[in-house]
């Protein structure tokens, strides 16, 4: 099963990804839920065997050869991360669990510091739920308002509603780069833009973004942005968390412990300089080596080339998905990344991915962790395939021809 491009060849890829290679349910496996979490790169999965079964010791603390070799490759993938997005230095990049907790540290430190009774926050009608709780569980503390910033009927932010929301009151924006529930590309440049007029701070929710469009912090110019490496064919357990220096040395730390202070006495605790005052304790430090790994896959590959196959995929499935009696596209935008989120007239979104997956198919189905998104559309959920970029048109074909079946069997 493989797809050549001009640019790109797939069966090449495919062959780095030893977990597409086998059969679910009797039947050769697809994997069509990469917003969820994309498969893991060999070259990572390597990684991660040479780190247990070689390097393991902990890092930042030990003067013997392994801690040593460990805390190296450690900032080494510190600053991969700097030149993945284009931070302006290392120290900017802070290693997190996630993006969530990544949104969580900004929320509690920043907002701690920061948010006051009667601030606004504006969030996006089509925020995940760890760009949503976070920020109320903040407000709630000191009497700030969230704001939701309206979509239209195909799932785009609208822009000039939200440039009316903006006002001296704002005292930060937190939207998504892309919808995880309907593959919006949103215009965050302008939005950061426009947050900035006000001097707004701005958090980036770059989750779904970062495997398929490249990242620049210096040229969108945000103060925060958050992402997983598990969404980028590396490990889970990882995030980054990018802050701007100022930002970063102006905000407290967000938990206590190792490698986060200076000195700690009865009397009190000076801490660490960044990015080690937002890390304390043991982090996953063969997973952040690995990482490494997902990145110099995504940049061999190029973001141009990843998002040219994947927009090609999406087109075709799209168009098929089209041909069939009762599908309904939900969320339609004009710049969508590879996502698409459907229902059938006829057949309960549950029931839909439960007889793909008895045909090896597996798609997401329910809400995403976008309650309020669905419940503007007015529906409980919807089935998501998402595409990455080792998914072939072979594969788009046996799951619209399955979906096909399906239907015909319910109606």
């Amino acid at each position: 099963m493989s797809t050549a491009t001009a640019s790109l060849d797939i069966e090449k890829i495919r062959s780095q990804f030893p977990v597409l290679d086998q059969e679910v349910n009797g039947k050769p496996l697809i994997y069509f839920d990469n917003a969820a979490t994309s498969q893991t790169a060999k070259a990572v999965v390597d990684s991660l065997i040479q780190f247990y079964e070689k390097d393991h010791a902990n890092i930042h603390r030990g003067i013997h050869t392994l801690a040593e070799r460990s805390t190296k490759a450690f900032e080494e993938t510190r600053e991969r991360v700097q030149q993945f997005i284009n931070a302006a230095e290392a120290d900017e990049i802070i290693f997190t669990k996630g993006t969530t907790e990544s949104i969580n540290l900004v929320a509690q430190s920043w907002g701690s510091k920061f948010l006051k009774k009667g601030d606004e926050i504006l969030v996006s009608q089509l925020e995940h739920h760890s760009n949503i709780v976070p920020w109320q569980l903040a407000a709630e503390k000191v009497g700030a308002v969230i704001k939701v910033i309206p979509i239209n009927e195909k799932g785009e932010i609208l822009v000039d509603a939200y440039k009316k929301l903006l006002n001296k009151r704002t005292a930060l924006v937190a939207v998504n780069f892309v919808s995880n529930s309907l593959g919006t590309i949103n215009p965050v440049k302008e939005i950061i833009d426009a947050a900035q007029q006000f001097d707004a701070i701005t958090l980036i929710d770059a989750a779904q973004a970062a495997p398929h469009v490249k990242l620049d912090v210096q040229e969108l110019d945000c103060d925060f942005l958050a992402l997983s490496s598990h969404k980028m064919y590396g490990p889970t357990g990882v995030g980054v968390l990018y802050g701007k220096r100022d930002m970063l040395e102006a905000i407290p730390p967000y938990q206590g412990g190792g490698e986060m202070i200076k000195d700690v006495s009865f009397d009190g605790t000076t801490f660490n300089d960044i990015p080690y005052k937002f890390e304390a304790g043991t982090p996953n430090i063969g997973e952040v080596i690995a990482f490494k790994y997902a990145m110099d896959f995504i940049d061999g590959l190029g973001h141009e080339n990843i998002a040219e196959y994947e927009h090609e995929l999406l087109t075709y499935a799209t168009e098929k998905l089209e041909e069939i009696p009762g599908f309904n596209a939900i969320g339609t935008a004009d710049n969508k990344a590879s996502v698409i989120s459907f229902l059938l007239d006829d057949v309960h979104p549950y029931d839909l991915g439960q007889l793909l997956d008895a045909r090896g198919i597996a798609v997401r189905t329910g809400h995403h962790c976008t309650q309020p998104l669905m419940d503007y559309l007015q529906i409980d959920g919807t089935v998501r395939a998402s595409f990455a970029v080792y998914n072939t048109k072979e594969e788009i074909d046996i799951f619209c021809e399955a979906v096909e079946n399906i239907v015909k069997k319910f109606s």
